[in-house]
């Protein structure tokens, strides 16, 4: 999955707004030039799918750019015939419910808590299963929410912070390696290579200083 969150893992941004059709465009080119087995799926960018005609636009683009296998977008009732007309034009598309960053405003929040928030949730998951999305991504969804949704839709969820009731897990690769400083409550860092990038810049920084770098071993 290419995710627009790639701009404030990359690019320091603290909105997936400001990410354009361009970049991710040209990430998605980058990963697939990597891909052997694996389904690819490219987020489709804040401002792209405002209608059906655009969202159609932009899709063929990115699927015809990226070779990609499919593409994502976020919401429910809002965009349900933006989905249904880019299935109706042969665009693979994967859901996406829950916290939606391209359209959150102020602290994200688990979703799923209040009656009202949990019956929608479950019935936009529905929803686009009948619309004919593949899968569905849900993030950060109360965990007895998240069982209900899977076990009542027959295509596959994709849980970030979604507890283990998903059929499958994601989580941004730069947070589970380590390299971001921020602690989520949904977010295991598996390793932390962050400081092991920080402790080899900083000993090559010493070494040059001292002028112990390089040595005969490391010049020709």
């Amino acid at each position: 999955m290419v995710g627009d969150s790639l701009g404030s893992v990359l690019y320091n941004y603290n909105t997936t707004r400001n990410v354009t059709l361009a970049t991710m465009i040209e990430h998605a080119k980058s990963v697939k030039l990597g891909v052997q087995k694996s389904l690819m799926v490219v987020d489709m960018p804040y401002n792209t799918y405002r209608n059906s005609k655009e969202a159609l636009k932009n899709a063929k683009m990115i699927l015809k750019k990226t070779k990609c296998d499919g593409v994502k977008l976020e919401g429910g009732n809002k965009i349900v015939k933006i989905i249904k007309y880019l299935i109706k034009n042969r665009i693979p598309v994967m859901g996406h419910l829950g916290i939606l960053p391209q359209s959150e405003k102020g602290k994200f929040r688990s979703k799923g808590k209040k009656s009202t928030e949990r019956n929608r949730i479950l019935k936009e998951a529905k929803i686009l299963e009948s619309s004919g999305v593949f899968s569905i991504v849900l993030e950060c969804v109360e965990k007895s929410l998240a069982k209900e949704i899977t076990s009542s839709i027959k295509i596959p969820t994709i849980g970030i912070g979604s507890s283990i009731n998903c059929d499958g897990q994601v989580l941004v690769t730069d947070d589970l390696l380590g390299l971001n400083p921020i602690n989520l409550r949904f977010l295991k860092k598996y390793s932390n290579l962050r400081k092991v990038i920080n402790t080899a810049v900083s000993n090559f920084k010493k070494e040059v200083k001292k002028n112990k770098f390089p040595t005969n071993k490391y010049s020709y």
